[in-house]
């Protein structure tokens, strides 16, 4: 398999092609575009080396060339999903911009949906990823007493919320694809169901969980909450 390495290398060490001969067709951002389209339309399990080739019209071996390896592939997908992270000139308020932080990643994963499958620290140090965790240590610049470990395990440890929940949606919302029924319809049997349970007397703590809010669930609420409570444990002493 040409230019595939008998020992670890990172993708972004190595020159935009090996090999002589002509100069490049492609770049690694045609190919991680065509790759995220294919993903984008088909899911994960429809990327392979040789559908990207199809997709940019070369041969499959020729597509070794420029990425050895498929996991190379998916770390070029990574890269290029989070170049739509928007960078702002941080506010000087901590918590609304990590606030934005999260939101902003959750929506990038949503339009993206294999995204959740493929995070993974070896691929945090990708250019577009080393932008992105530059800009979030620089938006908490204010926690001037807290040290860049404690700043990049807030970081880490809200991605980390964030992936969790998209891929709590996500799944949720392909299973509700694959009923013979609406979701709706669902709710209302499983509900129906949970009350008849609860009002039974057996679960006593339930009840009285039911009888101060009986629902729905929101869900963006809990998304908010969830976001606040990790900013919170690093809310420095005094404040």
């Amino acid at each position: 398999m040409a230019g595939r390495a008998a020992v670890p290398e990172v993708i972004w060490a190595r020159p935009e092609r090996t090999g002589r001969g002509p100069r490049p067709a492609y770049t690694r951002a045609d190919i991680a575009a065509a790759a995220v389209r294919i993903a984008d339309e088909g899911g994960l399990d429809a990327v392979s080396m040789r559908h990207v080739a199809a997709e940019l019209g070369c041969g499959t071996m020729s597509l070794y060339n420029y990425v050895p390896r498929k996991e190379d592939l998916y770390e070029l997908m990574v890269d290029a999903a989070g170049g739509e992270h928007e960078l702002w000139e941080p506010s000087g308020d901590w918590r609304a911009d990590m606030l934005r932080v999260g939101r902003q990643t959750r929506a990038l994963m949503l339009r993206h949906p294999w995204l959740p499958g493929l995070m993974s620290p070896v691929y945090g140090f990708s250019p577009h990823a080393l932008r992105y965790l530059e800009h979030c240590l620089t938006c908490l610049d204010p926690l001037r007493d807290m040290t860049y470990g404690m700043k990049m395990q807030l970081v880490a440890m809200l991605n980390g919320v964030v992936t969790t929940y998209v891929s709590n949606e996500l799944a949720t919302a392909e299973r509700s694809r694959s009923l013979p029924w609406s979701q709706e319809q669902e709710n209302a049997v499983r509900i129906a169901y949970l009350w008849s349970q609860v009002g039974s007397g057996a679960y006593p703590r339930m009840a009285a969980a039911f009888a101060e809010d009986a629902g729905p669930i929101d869900l963006e609420a809990v998304f908010e909450t969830a976001l606040e409570k990790v900013l919170d444990g690093f809310v420095p002493r005094g404040e």
